[in-house]
């Protein structure tokens, strides 16, 4: 309020015509699924572009939703970044030290952003449409074990048994022996 006690505000007029905002993922290429490491020192890098955006969002929403149906937040402030932002780190490893009653899973996750309208929010001209287009996958790498400790290699030692037990190896070494007694029989 100014010191005479009238109301200022200011708003933004949007043209019906102008398309709707839209938020592009540059990082990773969504082409293919990437697949990032949950361990110690390897943060992930989420980067996107704006366009048509004419109502900067106040903040934006970044979480990860599992195909389990857990939703987790991305990002050192629990997934609310600033509105302009064009990127966030994430600490999947920091997170799931932090937070070990929802422990990340070893899985497909669908990256979610979204302005103040939320994620739910309909396509509205000039507006951040919520962007749910980038797929990755979290994997934690298994603890090394030298050879010299014992390990062996379960499906490498089994190899021979298994191709022994198979019912076709076992038909064609009786078909050669069919043929091999008949041929000899032949040959007297």
């Amino acid at each position: 309020q100014s010191a005479s006690g009238s109301a200022t505000s200011s708003f933004l007029s949007i043209p019906q015509s102008a398309p709707a905002g839209l938020l592009t993922i540059t990082q990773p290429p969504q082409q293919s699924t990437s697949y990032f490491k949950v361990a110690q020192n390897q943060f992930i890098t989420f980067g996107w572009n704006f366009s048509y955006i004419l109502a900067t969002p106040t903040h934006l929403t970044v979480s990860a939703v599992c195909e389990n149906g857990n939703t987790y937040p991305v990002g050192p402030t629990d997934g609310i970044i600033p509105g302009t932002a064009t990127s966030v780190v994430w600490d999947p490893y920091s997170y799931q030290t932090s937070h070990p009653n929802l422990p990340l899973a070893q899985a497909k996750y669908t990256l979610e952003i979204w302005g103040d309208g939320g994620p739910d929010a309909a396509r509205a001209p000039g507006v951040l449409t919520p962007n749910s287009a980038l797929q990755f996958a979290l994997y934690t790498p298994q603890a090394y074990t030298p050879i010299g400790s014992g390990w062996t290699c379960a499906g490498c030692s089994s190899a021979v048994s298994l191709h022994i037990a198979n019912p076709t190896f076992v038909g064609l070494i009786a078909a050669f022996m069919v043929m091999f007694i008949s041929g000899s029989v032949l040959m007297r």
